[in-house]
């Protein structure tokens, strides 16, 4: 099959071109509309066009109306392929004769379900081309030491290869640009170019592409890495203090290839594992008022958190707790990073305090918070009580406690994050007569939490990240919070 790509910008035309190739397709590329029309008069028929919305000369609008008017090119499948993803956007692009519209930033999951749609694959070539080989890895450091040992340990796993290895930032950029990989692992601390100058340049030009940030829990490290996670770094992982290479290597297996494979699930095996999502069934609108939130996140977080919070934080009435999975170096700073955000009093948890109308209580690393009434006064309740789902704090813990001095006044949010920790939780405000909002897949760095509420039918609402802290500020107005 042939595929022609038209995107003004060379890293999306390669991340494209790319998944188009696991699925068997031949593909060539062009810039701009006009590159495009010139490059179907001289080359072989394509069995797809995909289409980016905003580029120079001529864009994808305009691209879709000529091949619509033009004899020779009315029955192409042409797919629209764009950052532009509202509603009425979609709607003026399938007007103006785009078959079907995916969103960027798509996985490539996404991009085969929507060439099965256009029948222009089957279900079972794309599942095939799921499993595309070792997940490819970019090792970023500036120590040898840690470069070799990375090297052996993850090339040492069948599902890894080690895609190149670089000393710094700037070594780093140019091998993104000659050959993207699957995922990179940055080192916080580097000369010539630091981790987040990098991450910050790889968000610009590659804004899919997960970035493990590798960091040393010092108080200067930690403060790094947060900046690095809030500036758009999926997830992070300590350095390892052990002295040994062998203690080393045990970490990295343990904690590195966990998190670099959950990051990057081949789709084909992420579909047979994971049940497919059955939506609750719209409620009817209720009238109770909201008495607390509580949210659970986890993988990528701090990025969530800063997105979804200042939409309400400032004129919330009612308190807000949240459980974000991260040790105690980070939580305390967290809080501060969102308070500053959000323009509002956001603080880490402290045990026996009151919880009153408008707090924004983040559980500290390590401990699990939980809601206690104390003759009518609520207050946070830390305890060093055992991980639940292999978390200390654990969103169960703290959504069960609002469930039961909340009811049906608790609203749930669950967040990107990965494993099922506030599914039970959840299941506890829905049957108090409580209400949950799930994030939805795309958006989410890791869909694991959200997808497992999904699927368990208990999200009242599934919605995009940048729509939730709206839909709570909205849901604050008419329900009194």
């Amino acid at each position: 099959m042939r595929a022609l790509v038209v995107d003004d910008s060379k890293p999306s035309r390669s991340i494209l071109a790319r998944v188009l190739r696991d699925l068997r397709f031949d593909c060539t590329e062009a810039a701009n509309g006009l590159e495009a029309i010139a490059t179907l008069s001289t080359s072989p028929r394509p069995d797809l066009v995909t289409i980016n919305w905003h580029m120079p000369v001529m864009d994808g609008i305009e691209l879709l109306k000529r091949l619509r008017a033009a004899p020779a090119h009315r029955d192409l499948k042409l797919l629209m392929v764009s950052t532009e993803n509202d509603r009425e956007r979609i709607a003026a692009a399938l007007a103006a004769g785009a078959d079907d519209y995916l969103a960027k930033p798509f996985t490539p999951e996404a991009l085969a379900r929507k060439l099965v749609a256009l029948g222009i694959c089957t279900t079972a070539e794309a599942a095939a081309a799921g499993d595309r080989g070792p997940i490819r890895v970019l090792i970023v450091d500036d120590s040898a030491t840690i470069r070799s040992v990375l090297s052996a340990t993850l090339g040492a796993d069948p599902d890894l290869r080690v895609a190149g290895t670089a000393i710094n930032g700037q070594v780093a950029l140019a091998s993104i640009a000659a050959s993207p990989p699957d995922i990179v692992l940055l080192d916080v601390e580097m000369p010539v170019l630091d981790g987040i100058s990098t991450l910050r340049e790889i968000r610009r030009m590659h804004p899919k592409l997960p970035v493990l940030m590798f960091s040393s829990l010092t108080e200067r490290g930690s403060k790094a890495t947060l900046d690095a996670l809030l500036a758009g770094a999926n997830d992070y992982v300590a350095k390892p203090s052990a002295q040994t290479a062998d203690e080393v290597a045990a970490r990295i297996r343990d904690e590195v290839i966990m998190k670099i494979k959950a990051l990057v699930p081949r789709s084909a095996q992420a579909a047979r594992a994971a049940p497919a999502a059955t939506p609750r069934p719209p409620l009817p609108a209720r009238h109770e008022p909201i008495r607390g939130i509580v949210i659970a996140v986890s993988t990528g977080g701090p990025t969530a958190l800063a997105e979804v919070l200042p939409a309400f934080a400032a004129s919330t009435r009612v308190p807000v707790l949240i459980v974000q999975h991260m040790p105690a170096f980070f939580t305390a700073q967290l809080a501060e990073r969102l308070a500053k955000l959000c323009n509002a009093t956001v603080r880490e948890a402290q045990a026996a305090q009151e919880i009153r109308s408008g707090d924004i209580l983040i559980a500290p690393g390590g401990r699990h918070l939980a809601i206690a009434s104390d003759g009518g006064t609520l207050r946070a309740r830390l305890t060093d009580d055992p991980p639940e789902n292999s978390c200390r704090p654990a969103a169960d813990v703290l959504f069960r406690s609002a469930a039961s001095v909340w009811g049906g006044g608790t609203l749930g949010i669950v967040l990107t994050g990965m494993g099922r920790d506030g599914l039970r939780g959840s299941r506890q405000i829905v049957e108090a007569g409580g209400t949950v909002i799930a994030q939805d897949e795309f958006t989410s760095v890791v869909w694991g939490m959200p997808g497992e509420v999904v699927r368990a039918g208990l999200a009242d609402a599934i919605l995009p990240l940048s729509q939730i802290g709206v839909e709570v500020a909205l849901r604050l107005k008419r329900r009194g919070g």
